[in-house]
């Protein structure tokens, strides 16, 4: 019997747009026993713009109003990529039509709002998920794997951080990410919020947290033109308030008794994309980073003495998630395959009619920590999770 088809609309078209797109063209090719996922239409407000990228990423049809793309009756999924502010209306105007969501994250703009997402999503019986694509990393469900199965034994520390040096620059112009009433927040939630929904994932709730956060540089040019997270600007052009922090930092108590420190910011020169995480327990340790996103470095305490140490393991084997997919081992895949793995997940759940996984619920989840974050900086004192 031939894979079930989704027929899928997508609300935007710029950087995560490509990456969707990407996602979607490629998964049959590698994983052809799941649903397929069918490139009907894209969305965006900008008719030049949108009409160059569905001949470029290969959408059959494109539309300028998200409105009419959620009543469109041949729509099975609606795929919400664009600005932040942007998410809460779009999916639930989907969840009433009753379209499968898929959203990026944040979830939404605050903690209410991405609530009312849950409720809607739940009340309609659609299915829904959100973007957490470093999930999806080999190396990444490895970890997991060595957590669940109790190889690292009692956690201890789960220590990340998320560094980026893409706005260094004073003069970098105003974009979108700097603007809260569009982004919601800055570091924190764009690149924090990766590193709360990994600490879930790997190793559960917290109860409790305290942070500090900054913004370095208060005003800059406003852009002529934008891009993902690139700009253009004049140095005439006017200057605008940066509204997010360029920097938070916080530190949590798990449910499980473990304890973490979270490092976000855009102000790390070198630094273009480390994503990375360390895990200490009573057995051993692991740690990831994102920009050598094949590896995993393991330690065990019960190693012999006398080969004592981390080592490196190529998580590249079809003894690894999603492995068996790619090439043969020790040839490495990239960014792009987290979002394709991604949508596997959606894709078998769609035809299996479950929740996917990570879903609303866990955007809820991420949203409360951050808040939690928020308020514990406002207020200078730790926060529980369950006040919000």
């Amino acid at each position: 019997m031939s894979p079930k088809r989704i027929s899928v609309g997508m609300v935007g078209y710029k950087f995560m747009g490509k990456a969707h797109s990407h996602a979607y063209r490629d998964l049959p090719m590698f994983f052809p026993a799941v649903a397929r996922p069918e490139m009907k239409v894209i969305c965006g407000r900008d008719e030049r713009g949108v009409a160059q990228a569905a001949d470029q990423l290969g959408w059959d049809e494109y539309v300028t109003d998200w409105r009419q793309l959620v009543e469109r009756d041949d729509i099975d999924l609606i795929d919400i990529n664009a600005p932040s502010d942007a998410h809460k209306e779009i999916a639930l105007a989907a969840a009433r039509a009753g379209k499968h969501i898929f959203c990026e994250k944040p979830l939404a703009l605050t903690l209410a709002d991405s609530r009312e997402m849950l409720e809607a999503v739940e009340a309609a019986g659609v299915k829904h998920m959100v973007g957490f694509n470093y999930r999806f990393a080999p190396a990444v469900q490895l970890a997991k794997k060595l957590v669940s199965e109790g190889r690292l034994g009692r956690i201890y520390h789960f220590r990340a951080w998320f560094l980026q040096d893409w706005i260094l620059d004073p003069e970098f112009p105003l974009v979108w990410r700097l603007q809260k009433e569009i982004a919601g927040s800055g570091s924190h939630g764009d690149l924090g919020a990766h590193l709360i929904d990994l600490a879930h994932f790997l190793i559960g709730d917290m109860s409790e947290v305290i942070g500090m956060s900054d913004t370095f540089i208060k005003q800059r040019p406003l852009p002529t033109a934008m891009t993902g997270l690139s700009a253009k600007g004049s140095k005439d052009a006017p200057l605008g308030d940066v509204t997010v922090d360029d920097a938070t930092l916080f530190l949590s108590r798990f449910d499980c008794g473990a304890l973490g420190s979270f490092e976000a910011t855009r102000f790390a020169a070198g630094h273009r994309c480390t994503n990375s995480f360390e895990i200490n327990g009573s057995l051993g340790s692991v740690k990831f980073d994102f920009e050598r996103m094949n590896e995993l470095q393991v330690y065990f305490t019960s190693d012999a003495d006398d080969v004592q140490g981390f080592r490196r393991v190529l998580a590249t084997d079809p003894a690894h998630a999603y492995s068996e997919a790619w090439w043969p081992p020790g040839h490495t895949i990239g960014y792009e395959h987290t979002f394709i793995h991604e949508m596997v997940e959606l894709m078998q759940a769609l035809e299996e009619g479950r929740q996917p996984v990570p879903n609303f619920q866990d955007g809820v989840k991420c949203q409360q920590v951050l808040e939690a974050v928020e308020k514990s900086i406002e207020e200078r004192r730790w926060v529980a999770v369950s006040e919000l």
